[in-house]
Protein backbone atom coordinates (compact mmCIF):
# COMPACT_ATOMS: atom_id res chain seq x y z
CA UNK A 1 0.00 0.00 0.00
CA UNK A 2 1.36 3.10 -1.39
CA UNK A 3 -0.28 5.01 1.41
CA UNK A 4 1.02 3.58 3.98
CA UNK A 5 4.68 4.27 2.53
CA UNK A 6 4.00 7.28 1.74
CA UNK A 7 2.23 8.36 5.75
CA UNK A 8 5.78 6.49 6.78
CA UNK A 9 7.91 8.87 4.83
CA UNK A 10 5.93 12.19 5.29
CA UNK A 11 6.33 11.80 9.35
CA UNK A 12 9.94 10.28 9.04
CA UNK A 13 11.30 13.26 7.14
CA UNK A 14 9.83 16.02 9.28
CA UNK A 15 11.13 17.35 12.40
CA UNK A 16 9.40 17.64 15.54
CA UNK A 17 10.03 17.41 19.12
CA UNK A 18 7.49 14.87 20.78
CA UNK A 19 8.82 11.80 19.58
CA UNK A 20 7.35 8.90 20.89
CA UNK A 21 4.05 9.54 19.09
CA UNK A 22 5.70 9.33 15.70
CA UNK A 23 7.57 6.90 16.63
CA UNK A 24 4.28 4.39 17.51
CA UNK A 25 3.21 5.87 13.81
CA UNK A 26 5.67 4.84 12.42
CA UNK A 27 6.54 1.50 13.47
CA UNK A 28 2.85 0.55 13.30
CA UNK A 29 2.94 1.58 9.47
CA UNK A 30 6.31 -0.21 8.58
CA UNK A 31 5.08 -3.31 10.39
CA UNK A 32 1.82 -3.47 8.20
CA UNK A 33 3.69 -2.28 4.84
CA UNK A 34 6.03 -5.48 5.51
CA UNK A 35 2.86 -7.67 6.64
CA UNK A 36 1.14 -6.79 3.39
CA UNK A 37 4.19 -7.30 1.21
CA UNK A 38 4.73 -10.83 3.12
CA UNK A 39 0.82 -11.91 1.92
CA UNK A 40 1.55 -10.39 -1.34
CA UNK A 41 4.92 -13.03 -1.74
CA UNK A 42 3.13 -15.77 0.01
CA UNK A 43 0.30 -15.36 -2.97
CA UNK A 44 2.38 -14.53 -5.73
CA UNK A 45 4.88 -17.40 -4.80
CA UNK A 46 2.01 -19.82 -4.04
CA UNK A 47 3.11 -20.80 -1.04
CA UNK A 48 -0.08 -21.19 0.35
CA UNK A 49 -0.61 -24.58 -1.54
CA UNK A 50 2.55 -25.68 0.41
CA UNK A 51 1.89 -24.98 3.97
CA UNK A 52 -1.61 -26.36 4.37
CA UNK A 53 -1.59 -26.61 8.08
CA UNK A 54 -1.99 -22.76 7.48
CA UNK A 55 -5.47 -21.13 7.16
CA UNK A 56 -4.07 -18.31 5.11
CA UNK A 57 -8.02 -16.41 4.41
CA UNK A 58 -8.52 -16.50 8.74
CA UNK A 59 -4.04 -15.50 8.54
CA UNK A 60 -5.06 -12.48 6.24
CA UNK A 61 -8.31 -11.56 7.70
CA UNK A 62 -6.52 -11.57 10.98
CA UNK A 63 -3.63 -9.64 10.39
CA UNK A 64 -6.07 -6.66 8.21
CA UNK A 65 -8.41 -6.94 11.66
CA UNK A 66 -5.38 -5.67 13.73
CA UNK A 67 -3.32 -4.07 11.57
CA UNK A 68 -6.67 -1.99 10.85
CA UNK A 69 -6.78 -1.31 14.54
CA UNK A 70 -3.24 -0.12 15.07
CA UNK A 71 -3.22 2.05 12.73
CA UNK A 72 -6.13 3.86 13.59
CA UNK A 73 -4.77 4.37 16.91
CA UNK A 74 -1.83 5.66 15.06
CA UNK A 75 -3.39 7.86 12.77
CA UNK A 76 -5.45 9.45 15.59
CA UNK A 77 -2.85 9.80 17.86
CA UNK A 78 -0.31 11.41 15.55
CA UNK A 79 -3.45 13.74 13.63
CA UNK A 80 -4.22 14.77 17.65
CA UNK A 81 -0.13 15.64 17.94
CA UNK A 82 0.56 17.42 14.68
CA UNK A 83 -0.49 20.83 15.72
CA UNK A 84 -0.93 21.93 12.09
CA UNK A 85 2.59 21.21 11.10
CA UNK A 86 2.25 20.33 7.52
CA UNK A 87 4.25 16.91 7.38
CA UNK A 88 2.90 15.29 9.93
CA UNK A 89 -0.60 16.45 9.10
CA UNK A 90 -0.02 14.61 5.84
CA UNK A 91 1.16 11.86 7.30
CA UNK A 92 -1.73 11.42 9.92
CA UNK A 93 -4.21 11.70 5.80
CA UNK A 94 -2.00 9.18 4.30
CA UNK A 95 -2.69 6.99 7.85
CA UNK A 96 -6.50 7.60 8.12
CA UNK A 97 -6.19 7.18 3.99
CA UNK A 98 -4.49 3.36 4.37
CA UNK A 99 -7.03 2.77 7.57
CA UNK A 100 -9.68 3.02 5.05
CA UNK A 101 -8.28 0.79 2.73
CA UNK A 102 -7.48 -1.81 5.04
CA UNK A 103 -11.47 -1.73 5.76
CA UNK A 104 -11.64 -2.60 2.41
CA UNK A 105 -9.43 -5.27 2.32
CA UNK A 106 -10.92 -6.90 5.16
CA UNK A 107 -14.40 -6.70 3.85
CA UNK A 108 -12.91 -8.44 0.45
CA UNK A 109 -10.62 -10.50 2.48
CA UNK A 110 -14.25 -11.57 4.25
CA UNK A 111 -16.10 -11.92 1.17
CA UNK A 112 -13.89 -13.69 -1.20
CA UNK A 113 -13.18 -16.64 1.70
CA UNK A 114 -16.75 -16.72 4.02
CA UNK A 115 -19.24 -15.92 1.57
CA UNK A 116 -17.89 -17.49 -1.66
CA UNK A 117 -17.27 -21.06 0.60
CA UNK A 118 -20.83 -21.17 1.76
CA UNK A 119 -22.61 -20.66 -1.41
CA UNK A 120 -20.60 -23.09 -3.55
CA UNK A 121 -21.94 -25.77 -0.73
Amino acid sequence: QISLLVGFISVNNYPWTDNSAYSYFQIVTMCDLVMILFFYIIHIFRIYRKLTCVSWPLAEFLHYLIGTILLLIASIVAASKSYNLSGLVVGATFGFLATILCVLSIWSSYKVSCITQSTSK
